[in-house]
């Protein structure tokens, strides 16, 4: 995907945020049903980033990636927690 291509998805879907360059702290990938699903760490930023994947991936931590992706919110026990889910996740 170009960068003319993401400009244009971020131009369409106005909630889409895309970063380039950032680096992994953490990545864990667990089974969730038929799906794995992963959730990554961002150096110097305090939300989980996640997305699911059918296969295994590899370990990302230490990894320099660009993303694309959008805020969310999920509720567990009865406590809003803000994520990131990942439409796009490329290695640099």
């Amino acid at each position: 995907m170009t960068s003319k291509d993401i400009q244009a998805l971020l131009t369409t879907h106005q909630n889409l945020t895309h970063t380039e360059n950032v680096k992994v702290s953490s990545h864990v990938q667990r089974e969730d049903g038929d799906w794995y699903l992963n959730t990554l760490m961002i150096d110097g930023i305090d939300v989980p980033f996640k997305y699911r994947r059918k296969q295994p991936y590899k370990n990302l931590k230490g990894a320099r990636v660009n993303l694309t992706y959008y805020p969310q919110a999920e509720e567990i026990a009865g406590v809003e927690f803000e994520y990131m889910k990942v439409v796009r996740l490329r290695i640099t």
